[in-house]
């Protein structure tokens, strides 16, 4: 979205402004910060904390600028107090979110694991998102392909898939249309950018099979 839109998301929402790049985008690619009591930033991934929000891009190189340079408290007019881990704060609370996404999204039957089941979804036509753990075997996980069309998340790791489906590790999952599905892809694409991820299959296009 170019400098100075005022358009809105699908969700009726206005854009909103970075405050390091001053690129105006839809704030699902954006992550909002307020200012906590003791004036120290506090990142709002849900967008629902009280206070005047500060956003930026969910690119890590961003969220790094912001911290670093006074950024925070040039928005807020304001000295405020940058935590040191805000970025890794950003990013635990980030993949947490997909995380618990993916787990309501199996408890409503949408989403399942394991090399076996995915594999049937994907013959059966039924699966629109793969998900590998970037910590997975590269053999076994190019065994099994997306079907045209589908969605391909390989940046959260075994143990975080595992969290998601209530099991201790997880290599192969995959999640069905509908339900949180586009939830799950708009917060994993965030997640993608906070941990900094350019070389990963590029979510929402297809995986070129070998």
């Amino acid at each position: 979205m170019g400098r100075g839109s005022r358009s809105k998301d699908r969700d009726g929402e206005p854009d909103r402004k970075c405050i390091v790049t001053g690129e105006v985008a839809s704030c699902t690619g954006m992550v909002r910060f307020v200012i906590g009591p003791q004036f120290h930033v506090v990142p709002d991934i849900l967008g629902k904390l009280p206070g005047r929000g500060m956003w930026v891009s969910a690119e890590r190189s961003a969220l790094v600028k912001a911290s670093e340079k006074g950024l925070f408290s040039r928005s807020a007019r304001a000295k405020v107090s940058v935590p040191l881990e805000l970025v890794n704060e950003v990013e635990r609370q980030l993949a947490r979110r997909v995380v618990d996404l993916i787990s309501l999204a199996r408890k409503s039957g949408h989403a399942i694991a394991g090399f076996e089941k995915v594999k049937d979804w994907i013959a059966k036509d039924q699966m629109r998102i793969l998900l590998q753990a970037s910590d997975g075997s590269e053999r076994g996980k190019s065994k099994l392909w997306p079907s045209d069309g589908s969605k391909y998340i390989d940046w959260l790791t075994s143990d975080e898939l595992g969290l998601a489906f209530g099991r201790q590790t997880v290599i192969h999952g995959a999640l069905a249309s509908g339900g949180l599905a586009l939830r799950v892809v708009e917060e994993a694409q965030r997640l993608k950018g906070v941990r900094g991820i350019t070389g990963a299959a590029a979510l929402g296009k297809e995986k070129t099979a070998r």
